[in-house]
């Protein structure tokens, strides 16, 4: 991609209502913009971010065996008073009448709706297990959205839903997806904690939250420091869990993921019943697994940045490498870089090429800002020597390799960035 054919807005002064680390640097470099407040637009550069976290995510859930479907936005109602959780999450859901007079709700969760569908279409145990999931658009009336895409009003998440016969196949299943969990965040680059956690309003009696540690979290953990982060508890929680009777560390956290073994509340609510070996009628025993993909823009920037701006892991990255032309009217310096460019591409590698007549200075501080991994530096000292300039962004070393050697130090420092 040439810069000047792209939309990369980038702005050189901190919006002054950003308040969060990440919500400066999505709006800094072009990543996504306002439309009103808990609602954004995702950028080109903030859409490749999001499409590369959601191939992770869906890589790991097809691994674990998950079917991918998509449900509707549109709920009917009715189908959520038959759990009850019309009442409880009554202050958060979107609602209206549509023209026929039936009371409809923007979801803002789909444990109904996944359950529902069940309902209808399986009815043996030779059926099961099944597990099902989807990313989706999700909606809920904040009271103060907030940190960017950290709280919004419409935020994107992936929820799977298990559906066994017994607790064994929920345990099993339970601990495929804690697992998928693990690989997910560490594939994104994030450090994390697995907080035990209270089900809340989705019910059930097992839960784990995958926390982000960050300044500007919202959450507060509890972590203990004799048992290296093994058992976390939550500020509202009690605090009478700890066995190792030490002071607990505190610390700031974004929640990106949220697991939980829902049993049969859902099922019996909405009789989604299956028929077991004995031809007995007995309720679907579920699992619910959530991820905030939308948050996770925004946890992976909160744990990699520096003073310059994002540095983003290889795999989340818009892009692998960019290339600075630091002469776009020197002719000789665009054939190089073009050059550089073309080999790139054909590698399957995704390369920006800044081709704006700007001073050497600007295109320096938006390379740092937008964070990609590798800077192709391309400049009349490199013609003169035949060399290529090559920083890495995260630990700023710059390496001058010969011009015919560049491709080849690219792919070593792509593979191992």
């Amino acid at each position: 991609m040439f810069w000047s054919k792209s939309f990369i807005p980038t702005l050189k002064e901190t919006p002054q209502d950003a308040e969060s680390i990440s919500h400066k640097l999505l709006l800094r470099a072009g990543l996504v913009r306002m439309l009103m407040a808990g609602v954004y637009s995702y950028l080109p550069l903030g859409l490749k971010v999001l499409g590369n976290i959601q191939k992770i995510i869906r890589q790991e859930m097809n691994a674990c065996g998950a079917n991918e479907l998509l449900l509707p936005a549109l709920q009917p109602l009715e189908l959520w008073q038959k759990t009850g959780r019309d009442k409880d999450l009554g202050q958060v859901m979107f609602g209206f009448k549509d023209r026929r007079g039936r009371n409809i709700c923007l979801g803002p969760t789909h444990e109904e709706a996944i359950t529902d569908l069940v309902r209808s279409q399986v009815s043996s145990y030779r059926q099961l297990p099944l597990v099902l999931y989807q990313i989706q658009t999700k909606f809920r009336d904040e009271i103060r959205p907030r940190f960017g895409l950290i709280r919004c009003c419409e935020f994107i998440m992936k929820d799977a839903y298990s559906f066994d016969q017994d607790e064994a196949g929920l345990d099993k299943n339970y601990q495929a997806m804690f697992g998928a969990y693990k690989r997910i965040f560490s594939r994104l680059g994030l450090k994390i904690l697995i907080t035990e956690a209270d089900s809340g309003v989705m019910g059930g009696k097992v839960s784990h939250e995958f926390m982000v540690p960050s300044q500007d979290g919202e959450d507060v953990v509890l972590s203990c420091p004799k048992c290296a982060g093994a058992r976390t508890f939550k500020e509202e929680e009690t605090q009478d869990c700890p066995k190792c009777k030490i002071k607990m560390d505190k610390l700031n956290c974004i929640e990106v993921g949220h697991i939980f073994k829902l049993g049969t509340k859902y099922s019996q609510a909405i009789q989604a019943n299956f028929s077991d070996a004995k031809g007995q009628l007995k309720p679907v025993i579920m699992g619910c697994y959530g991820i905030g993909v939308s948050r996770l823009v925004s946890a992976v920037i909160e744990q990699n940045n520096d003073n310059e701006g994002i540095i983003w892991p290889l795999e989340v990255t818009p892009f692998d490498v960019i290339i600075l032309p630091l002469d776009v009217t020197d002719n000789a310096i665009m054939d190089l870089a073009g050059d550089v460019y073309k080999q790139i591409v054909d590698l399957g590698k995704e390369a920006l090429l800044d081709d704006r007549d700007e001073r050497a200075g600007i295109k320096f501080k938006d390379a740092d800002l937008l964070g990609i991994p590798l800077q192709v530096i391309i400049g009349r000292s490199c013609l003169k020597d035949n060399t290529v300039e090559i920083k890495l962004r995260r630990s700023k070393e710059k390496i001058i390799c010969p011009k015919d050697k560049a491709l080849t130090e690219i792919k070593r420092l792509i593979n191992i960035s």
